[in-house]
């Protein structure tokens, strides 16, 4: 960060942050794993915010072993995430567009940084994908969140250093992404409220992006 604390770029997670997608992820990949003998309760799944698909599936394995099976359930979710986003686009979350809006006025470089895999990302942004110029996804690094890689590469393809971005997240997978890119972060939490741990990673925890614009 600068002197009088202005960051140079600020750096977007995008599910649950941008966009209200979080639910469509839960149900999903609760409704696939049902159907396939191995229900997912809400406490379980919100270990996976934030994650990226190779961290989440690791963690179903842990909890499930052989007993799902994964490429089975892969088909599934995907399928139905695909023809329920092809019915109703991404819903944006209140204040992303004025913020956005705002960090042009102030020239402020924009990137955004998702475990997300770059084709479901691409269909998931619509309209907001042209509001940034450099990205950041979950198949181009070895390790996604909670792992710095995707962080160090969105600072890179800015051209900014580490303590000029400022991350604005929402899961504590990315919170801790972040505070090991030794960036400044700010947590606007969507399903999981931060812990005392996760707070005190963190500059400031907002209830929502009109809360950071302000």
């Amino acid at each position: 960060m600068t002197d009088d604390l202005t960051p140079r770029a600020v750096i977007f997670d995008m599910d649950g942050l941008l966009l209200d997608s979080e639910p469509l992820y839960r149900v999903t990949w609760q409704t696939a794993a049902a159907e396939l003998g191995c229900p997912i309760d809400d406490s379980f799944y919100s270990r996976f915010v934030g994650r990226g698909n190779d961290e989440a599936e690791r963690l179903l394995i842990e909890r499930f072993g052989d007993t799902l099976p994964l490429g089975e359930f892969r088909i599934r979710w995907q399928r139905d995430f695909d023809e329920r986003l092809a019915h109703a686009p991404l819903p944006h979350k209140p204040g992303a567009v004025a913020l956005l809006d705002r960090l042009d006025a102030r020239g402020i470089s924009k990137a955004l940084a998702t475990s997300t895999p770059r084709a479901v990302a691409a269909r998931c942004l619509g309209g907001l994908h042209s509001r940034f110029s450099v990205f950041a996804f979950g198949d181009e690094v070895e390790h996604s969140k909670p792992y710095p890689d995707l962080f160090l590469l969105a600072a890179s393809r800015l051209g900014v250093a580490r303590d000029g971005c400022l991350v604005i997240e929402d899961s504590e997978a990315g919170v801790r992404a972040a505070h090991a890119a030794a960036m400044a972060v700010i947590m606007v939490p969507d399903l999981v409220e931060p812990s005392p741990e996760i707070a005190a990673m963190v500059i400031r925890v907002c209830r929502s992006l009109d809360d950071v614009l302000q």
